[in-house]
C-alpha cells in the first residue's frame, strides 16, 4: 500500500509566569499520509494519521484516537493533528467519499454512518490504537459524528459536536417549509468546485468558480435548472434537486444522515458535548440534539456562544460581544478528551451540564473596530432550557405597538408582500455565501454594498414590513430560551410565506445617533406547512388562520431603555428563496405574483410574541 511517513519538528515557546523570558521545548509527530482504508463495500477512503513521537520514534504503546472525517480535505487538518497529537492523542483524519483523494461517488450526508462505522473500527483494529475512539469537529463534520454514532460501533467512546444539525430539514436545507436558498446554492457550488469532476477537468472547475463569483444572479434566477453549471457535476446536481425535490418531511429526510433526532434511541451510552453559537444556521439542531441525548445516563453537556458558524470569537457580524465571549474550542475539546478517553479528572462531572453566554450588558458605544459593544455573561444551568423563566405574551396593537395587554379591537394590519422585490436579509443565521450578505447580529439598516437592498433606509421603512415595539423599558428583561410568534393572519394569495424577527433596540447614541436596531433571531414559515412539514395544504384567500413561527431560542438581556421589536414580513431573501404566491409545486413554479397580506389584533385575534422571560432573582 503506497503512502508516505514524515516526521514534523515542532518549536513550542513557552513563556515563563516570571518575565518575557522564552524556552524553546522541541516535539515531534510523524504523519502517514493517504493510507487507503477499505470501506465495507471496497471503497477506499484516504486517511492521515498523526502520532506523537518520543526519542525520534513514533510512540510505541497503543494511545486513544481522536477522528475527524470531513469533505473539506484532510490535508487542512495539520492544526488539528499537530494539537492533538502534542498532548498525548493519535489523530486521524480523513477525506469522505467521493471527495479529494478517497474513492467513490460523493452524495452528500448519505454514507457517513456506514463509512463512519467502519473507520472507527478499523482504527480500533490498529496497534498504535488502545481501543478508545472518540470523534471531533465542526458542521458538515458533526454530521459525520452524529451519522455514525447512531450505528454504535463498538469503540466509539465519546464525541465533541460543534455547530452540528439534528434535522436537515429544518436547519440546513430550509425552514418551516422555505428553502434555505443562500446557504444551499453556495455551499454546493463552492463542493462542486472542489469535486472529483473539477479536479480531472480544469474546464468544470472554471465554470463553478464562475457561478460562485456570479452567485447573486444565481440566487436572483432560482430555482435552478438542469441547465445551470450544476450539469457539469452530476452527483452535486442531483442532491441539489433532490432536496428541492423533497418539500415535506417525508422518508428521505428521515433517513440517517439527514435526521438524528428521528435515531436519538439508537445513541450508544457514551459522553457527548455539544457546542453551538446564537447566531449559527444549526442552532436549533445542537439545543435539539443536546435536549434529546441529555435523556440518556451518559453524560451529556451543551455549550451556547454569542457566535456565528465561527465559534469562539469576541465579535460575531457588526457587534462585540466583549473579552468574556472568547473561547479556545480546541482546549474545550481537549479537556473533555483527556477526561474521557485517558481518564483524567478534570472536574468535567461535578460542572453543570449546561453552559451558555447572555448576550447584553455593556455599554452600546462603539470599539475602534466600528463594532457596537453589546457585552455579555457565562451563565450555567442544570438543564435546558433553564429554570427560572417563565413566558411573556407581549401582544401586537394596530399602531405598532406591544403590550403585555391584547388589544380590543383595531383594523388588521396590511401589506403588499412582491417576491420580484423581497426583504433583504441583513444578518442572521448565515454560514455559506458571507461575502454577499453580512451574518451574524447586524444593524437593520442595508449598507450601500449591499448587493440584495434597493435603498439605504432602515428595512422597518419598508411598506412591507410592519414593525411593532414596546415602550422604552422601565427595567431589564432577560429572555433565555424558546421562542415563538403566534399570528392570526389570511392573505389572498393560495400560499405565501409570514417572517418574524426579534429586535434589540438601543436608544439614540453618539456613536449611534438613530439607535441601533440588533437583529437576535428569525423565523419563516411557508403557509402550506402551517399545519405540519409532513403535507401541504394552501389556503383559501381571505380565511384567517392562527399560525406559529418558530423563533428557535437565544439568551438576550434587553437592557433598561431599549426597546422590544418584532418585525413580521412575507420575504427574508437571500437566505430563503421568495415565495411565488402562485400555489403551484414549489421550484417548479411558472410565474410569481403579488400577494395582499394581512396581520390581524383585537380580541378575536390575539397575536403576540411570546418570551421566556427570568422571574425577578
Amino acid at each position: 500500500m503506497n503512502h508516505s511517513v514524515y516526521a514534523t519538528l515542532i518549536t513550542l515557546l513557552v513563556g515563563l509566569s516570571s518575565g518575557a523570558v522564552l524556552a524553546a521545548q522541541p516535539a515531534e509527530i510523524v504523519v502517514t499520509k493517504n493510507r487507503m482504508v477499505p470501506m465495507r463495500d471496497g471503497v477506499k477512503l484516504a486517511t492521515d494519521i498523526y502520532r506523537p513521537v518520543n526519542d525520534g520514534e513514533a510512540v510505541a504503546e497503543p494511545l486513544p484516537v481522536i477522528l475527524i472525517r470531513t469533505p473539506y480535505s484532510k490535508d487542512g487538518k495539520e492544526a488539528d493533528g499537530t494539537f492533538f497529537a502534542k498532548h498525548g492523542y493519535v489523530f486521524v483524519a480523513q477525506d469522505v467519499r467521493g471527495r479529494y483523494k478517497s474513492e467513490g461517488a460523493f452524495y452528500i450526508y448519505t454514507s457517513e454512518g456506514p463509512d463512519g462505522y467502519d473507520t472507527v473500527e478499523w482504527i480500533a483494529k490498529q496497534p498504535w490504537c488502545n481501543g478508545k475512539v472518540g470523534t471531533w469537529g465542526s458542521s458538515y463534520q458533526a454530521a459525520t459524528q452524529n451519522a455514525l454514532a447512531v450505528l454504535k460501533p463498538p469503540h466509539l467512546r465519546t464525541m465533541f459536536v460543534v455547530n452540528g444539525t439534528s434535522n436537515y430539514v429544518e436547519d440546513g436545507a430550509g425552514r418551516e417549509g422555505a428553502f434555505a436558498l443562500l446557504h444551499n446554492m453556495a455551499y454546493c457550488f463552492r463542493l462542486a468546485a472542489t469535486g472529483h469532476e473539477a479536479e480531472k477537468d480544469a474546464r468544470v472547475k472554471a465554470t463553478m468558480d464562475d457561478a460562485y463569483d456570479k452567485l447573486p444572479q444565481w440566487l436572483w434566477a432560482g430555482p435552478l435548472k438542469r441547465t445551470s453549471p450544476l450539469r457539469w457535476t452530476s452527483s452535486y446536481q442531483q442532491w441539489y434537486a433532490d432536496w428541492r425535490a423533497h418539500p415535506t418531511y417525508d422518508r428521505y429526510w428521515k433517513q440517517n444522515g439527514y435526521s438524528f433526532e428521528e435515531h436519538h434511541g439508537r445513541y450508544p451510552e457514551i459522553p457527548i458535548c455539544f457546542l453551538g453559537g446564537w447566531y449559527d444556521i444549526f442552532k436549533r439542531g445542537t439545543l435539539r440534539n443536546f435536549k434529546g441525548l441529555a435523556q440518556r445516563k451518559a453524560h451529556t453537556k451543551l455549550i451556547m456562544g454569542p457566535w456565528t458558524h465561527t465559534a469562539g470569537t469576541t465579535d460575531v457580524g457588526d457587534v462585540d460581544f466583549g473579552p468574556k465571549a472568547k473561547l479556545s474550542v480546541e482546549d474545550e475539546a481537549l479537556r473533555w478528551f483527556d477526561q474521557f478517553l485517558k481518564g483524567e479528572d478534570k472536574g468535567i462531572l461535578k460542572e453543570p451540564p449546561v453552559k451558555y453566554f447572555l448576550m447584553g450588558g455593556g455599554s452600546g458605544e462603539r470599539n475602534d473596530a466600528g463594532r457596537l459593544q453589546s457585552g455579555g455573561r457565562w451563565e450555567t444551568a442544570d438543564q435546558w432550557p433553564p429554570a427560572g423563566f417563565a413566558e411573556r405574551r407581549f401582544y401586537l396593537h394596530a399602531d405598532g405597538s406591544l403590550h403585555a395587554n391584547p388589544a380590543k379591537t383595531g383594523d388588521p394590519s396590511v401589506f403588499q408582500f412582491d417576491p420580484a422585490h423581497p426583504v433583504p436579509t441583513i444578518g442572521g443565521n448565515i454560514d455559506s455565501g458571507k461575502h454577499l450578505v453580512p451574518r451574524g447580529a447586524q444593524n437593520q439598516t442595508p449598507r450601500a454594498d449591499h448587493p440584495f437592498s434597493e435603498s439605504e433606509l432602515p428595512l422597518a421603512a419598508r411598506r412591507d414590513v410592519l414593525s411593532f415595539e414596546t415602550p422604552p423599558l422601565k427595567q431589564d428583561v432577560e429572555v433565555t430560551g424558546p421562542m415563538r410568534v403566534s399570528l392570526w393572519v389570511s392573505s389572498n394569495a393560495l400560499d405565501t410565506d409570514f417572517t418574524a424577527k426579534l429586535i434589540d433596540v438601543h436608544p439614540p447614541s453618539d456613536d449611534f445617533p438613530a439607535g441601533y436596531a440588533m437583529n437576535v433571531e428569525d423565523g419563516i414559515l411557508r403557509m402550506r406547512f402551517r399545519n405540519g412539514r409532513d403535507r401541504e395544504e394552501l389556503m383559501q384567500s381571505g380565511k384567517v388562520y392562527e399560525v406559529t413561527i418558530d423563533l428557535w431560542a437565544t439568551a438576550n438581556l434587553f437592557r433598561k431603555g431599549h426597546r422590544i421589536r418584532l418585525d413580521v414580513s412575507s420575504s427574508n431573501f437571500p437566505m430563503f428563496d421568495p415565495n411565488p404566491n402562485t400555489g403551484e409545486r414549489l421550484g417548479r413554479h411558472t410565474h410569481m405574483k403579488k400577494a395582499i397580506n394581512s396581520v390581524y389584533h383585537d380580541a378575536e385575534h390575539p397575536s403576540c410574541l411570546i418570551l421566556p422571560v427570568r422571574a425577578e432573582r
